[in-house]
């Protein structure tokens, strides 16, 4: 009762009015360093039996998936046939086990080859794997390649698999940065398609604040997270085909870095890795809430 009513009282942002922020006495704990080979994950997932992090690097490293263990040691390393890292951004996976890989960086929105990649790796002891299922998309909206720059808001670092559909949410890259960001769903299906805007929202703070880098979801499918370097905003009070109103609630981490991926190790547990700089990154996190 209690924890229901706490819950209730930190959500209180909705479409139009600003998120607030939520108090918080948890501290970003580091779970382990990554290896040093990876200076640049970009998304991570859990296998089924979560017992293997899967991670993915971004743009001009390998179409590999690595796999980690809870001790920081690559396990696994998976090519991925017959596909180059365009900007691989997110990475993702469905109750079933499937992973799927973002391929939608879009630093310039000027990208008209974006795709989601279905991958085959439940058995975690294979050492290749393939496409099986490809699906491309352009978004609703956009007409110019790239458009104003006012208006780049068509880069994409973060997404989540859901009832059939993906969610994509954009990160903003606009000249005049004001926290906007934008929700599109596509069908999880073979095909090239529009992806459908559901939703135009709006996170306080600058760049550092409210800039998505990348997005995971709950067990229940009823609470969503965003990813920023500083902070993790928590998405709740949608349904399948609106996100035009919701509920943000912000959680400041206390901690800046390069942070550019975040799964639910459960319920209440996020992991959380950051980029390798020369002063501080290169670790994968843990985080309750």
């Amino acid at each position: 009762m209690v924890r229901t009513l706490l819950l209730s009282i930190f959500l209180v942002w909705s479409c139009s009015p600003k998120a607030q922020d939520s108090p918080h006495t948890e501290t970003l704990a580091k779970e382990f360093s990554l290896p040093k080979k990876l200076k640049e994950v970009s998304g991570i997932t859990l296998s089924q039996d979560k017992k293997i992090i899967w991670a993915i690097e971004d743009q001009g490293n390998k179409n590999v998936i690595y796999g980690i263990d809870f001790k920081g040691s690559i396990i696994k390393d998976v090519l991925v046939k017959d596909v180059e890292n365009n900007d691989w951004e997110d990475i993702t996976s469905d109750s079933h086990g499937n992973l799927y890989i973002g391929d939608f960086g879009n630093n310039d929105n000027n990208r008209q080859n974006l795709a989601i990649l279905k991958v085959d790796l439940k058995d975690t002891s294979q050492n290749t794997t393939k496409i099986i299922q490809t699906t491309k998309f352009h978004y609703q909206g956009q007409t110019e390649f790239p458009p104003k720059k006012s208006n780049w808001l068509y880069d994409c670092e973060a997404f989540i698999q859901m009832n059939d559909s993906f969610y994509l949410f954009t990160k903003n890259r606009s000249k005049g940065f004001d926290g906007t960001f934008l929700v599109f769903q596509i069908p999880n299906k073979e095909g090239d398609f529009e992806a459908k805007l559901i939703g135009k929202l709006k996170l306080q703070g600058g760049y550092n604040d409210a800039a998505i880098t990348s997005a995971c979801l709950n067990r229940k499918e009823d609470k969503i997270v965003l990813l920023t370097h500083k902070n993790i905003h928590i998405l709740s009070g949608f349904t399948d085909h609106d996100f035009s109103t919701v509920d943000i609630q912000k959680i400041s981490l206390n901690h800046h870095s390069q942070k550019e991926a975040v799964t639910f190790l459960n319920d209440e547990t996020l992991l959380i890795a950051d980029e390798k700089d020369k002063k501080r990154g290169g670790n994968v996190y843990r985080f309750s809430f």
